[in-house]
């Protein structure tokens, strides 16, 4: 248990870290390309892992883009930017995220999103309800005039899984009475849109992770999937960290098959149904008698 904690805690020491550092980054002209890299290599510099691809959501796109190699996207004056990261040490999770108006001043649209996880974590303690925490969440950004997406959620972390299938929603919802017990490691992030408050699934997918060993036809599927299996266990990839094993056109042939098989989960751009702009807060907390213990 404490081995737990403290790794708990030195992830999101990490995370902290490479979140102040990054903002330095983050400015009309910058790459995603760079600003990704940047947020991965500095995690294992500091002793960690990437639990997760950096994931770098501009505007209506509320979550999982992250930049490919070869990818020109730069950020735009007035962009809305999220940055979501995750670290890994010996396999316990922080899972972070912020929102940055590129070249401008914090707005009300990113306080919604900020606020409503302050109010969130302040309701945290052994014994509550999840719809308590949703209610918190979607009164808090509602309040400011804007929509909370109803079909994205926070989630319950265990050591390497990102998510245990039980969803911190980002609305009240009366059946979801699940309490949470002292000890569990916890993600909320609210997200906030001027949109309908949904999002649908989009092209590309440049997010994966391995589920199982599957029969595979293709010996670039086969060879992927034992270095997808081995480098990044159950755990989130990006695209861009298998590039380099085969030519873009054989890479995109293997995770498709792989993906039909059942072998790999894709994970799809999400992007906002009306296309409103998008804002996300996030931190990781640790669940305690009376309260909660930010560790990011």
């Amino acid at each position: 248990m404490e081995d737990k904690i403290e790794n708990l805690l030195k992830a999101g020491e990490i995370a902290r870290k490479v979140k102040e550092e990054v903002l330095k980054l983050i400015k009309p002209g910058a790459s995603l390309y760079e600003i990704a890299e940047f947020v991965e290599n500095r995690i294992m510099e500091l002793g960690g892992k990437p639990a997760f691809p950096c994931n770098l959501s501009i505007n209506e796109i509320a979550a999982h883009y992250t930049p490919y190699t070869g990818d020109k996207t730069v950020l735009q004056k007035g962009d809305y930017l999220k940055v979501d990261l995750g670290v890994h040490v010996d396999g316990y999770i922080a899972d972070t995220a912020f929102t940055v108006r590129v070249g401008m001043e914090d707005d009300e649209l990113i306080e919604a999103s900020r606020e409503a996880l302050e109010n969130a974590i302040n309701v945290i303690r052994a014994g509550v309800k999840i719809n308590e925490i949703g209610k918190v969440i979607e009164e808090t950004i509602r309040g400011y005039g804007f929509n909370p997406i109803v079909n994205l959620s926070g989630h319950v972390i265990e050591r390497y899984k990102l998510h245990t299938g039980i969803s911190i929603p980002n609305i009240y919802r009366p059946h979801d009475n699940h309490e949470l017990k002292e000890g569990d490691v916890v993600a909320i992030e609210p997200f906030a849109t001027t949109g309908a408050g949904q999002v649908i699934e989009v092209p590309p997918t440049l997010i994966y992770m391995y589920l199982r060993d599957r029969p595979v036809r293709l010996p670039q599927a086969r060879n992927l999937l034992s270095y997808v299996k081995k480098n990044f266990s159950t755990l989130p990839f990006a695209y861009r960290w298998v590039q380099k094993l085969m030519p873009d056109a054989q890479l995109r042939l293997a995770l498709i098959q792989l993906e039909k098989a059942g072998a790999l989960y894709g994970y799809p751009i999400l992007k906002e149904i009306r296309g409103g702009l998008v804002s996300q807060a996030e931190h990781t907390v640790i669940v305690e008698k009376d309260g909660a213990l930010v560790t990011t």
